[in-house]
Order: structure tokens, then C-alpha cells, then sequence
């Protein structure tokens, strides 16, 4: 994991090197909590925006040669294209093949329906790691991570797709997805 930091710090700012250390210790926290694996919390975290500094032009190129169709939706929200070519980045640039880490990436902006607890841990510490200071409820998002993974991560897809109505942005199909599994199968109200 080391080199893998080293690269990491070679091929990002300084601000995004600081966030994905934030999102590993988060995540492995996350993993010593939920009792999953804490070294596949952590390499997720810190790989999770390994493509996130890439151009437009490079990240249509990896997705073209990795044969990743970016869907309509996807070609309009260009924000999301670093975790959709992430696990290719992952596997081809740090040697990294275990499945689970790589759909942690690939799902850490989204989320989606049936999330795994790794994909769970991922997303909720990149929206909750210490250098965070933007999102709304932080501290109350913080604490329950920690008490209820579930609902934190259904109670962060209500946040994004509230905000992102007030901006008039289009949601994306996955998120939407994730919030309506969590609240039909956890029964969890709005209210």
C-alpha cells in the first residue's frame, strides 16, 4: 500500500492526495466498526479518485479502449466519468484485482441498489472523511455513520438528490436507484 500512496501522491494535487487520505482512514474506521476488511476499506479509499484529475479527453479515451459506453446520462455529467473508468485506472496503473475493491470504486459518487457493505463504507467516508466541510448535516452524518451505515447512506442519497433539485441538475439513475432500494427495503420515511 505504500507505493500505492507514493504513486497516489505523484499523480494528484495536494488537495486531492489529502482528501483520499482522509477517505482511507475514514473507510478503514468505517471497516473496524462493521467488522469488514479493513486493508480492502483502506486501498478502496485511497484509490477511489484515482481518475478524478483526468481530462475529458483522456477519461473518453480510457473509457473507449476499455469498452466503457457512457450512457446519455453519463456524457452529461462528466463529475461522475473518474468513478465509472476508476476501476480500470485501479487495475491497470496500481495493480489492483480484487472485485470487491474495484466496485467500491466504481460506486463510491452513485451508490446503486443492493450495495455491498465495502461499497456502503467507500461512499459514506468519501462524503464524511475530516477535510470535508461543504456537505449539509456533517456532524450529524458523521455520528451516524457509525451508529446506522444504512440509513446513513440512505439519509446522504436524500441530501445529494435534494440538492442537486435546488441547483436544477439532473440526479443520476443510480443514486435515485440506491435511495428508493434503501427506503423500500429498510422502510425508512422522509419524514
Amino acid at each position: 500500500m505504500a507505493e500505492i500512496r507514493r504513486k497516489l501522491e505523484k499523480n494528484l494535487s495536494n488537495d486531492r492526495y489529502q482528501h483520499t487520505l482522509g477517505v482511507a482512514y475514514t473507510a478503514a474506521a468505517l471497516a473496524m466498526r462493521y467488522q469488514a476488511s479493513i486493508e480492502d476499506a483502506e486501498l478502496a479509499g485511497l484509490l477511489h479518485d484515482c481518475a478524478k484529475e483526468y481530462d475529458k479527453k483522456e477519461s473518453l479515451s480510457i473509457a473507449e479502449k476499455s469498452g466503457i459506453r457512457f450512457s446519455a446520462a453519463d456524457m452529461a455529467a462528466p463529475q461522475i466519468w473518474h468513478a465509472i473508468i476508476g476501476p480500470v485506472v485501479a487495475e491497470k496503473k496500481y495493480g489492483v484485482a480484487k472485485p470487491e475493491i474495484l466496485s467500491a470504486i466504481r460506486w463510491h459518487t452513485t451508490g446503486r441498489r443492493e450495495m455491498s457493505l465495502l461499497e456502503k463504507i467507500v461512499f459514506t467516508a468519501d462524503y464524511i472523511e475530516p477535510n470535508r466541510d461543504r456537505a449539509d448535516n456533517l456532524a450529524e452524518m458523521r455520528h451516524l455513520a457509525f451508529q446506522d451505515l444504512d440509513f446513513c447512506v440512505y439519509r446522504i442519497t436524500a441530501d445529494t438528490l435534494r440538492y442537486l433539485a435546488s441547483k436544477q441538475i439532473r440526479a443520476d439513475q443510480k443514486t435515485e436507484e440506491c435511495y428508493q432500494w434503501l427506503k423500500e427495503v429498510k422502510k425508512y420515511d422522509d419524514k
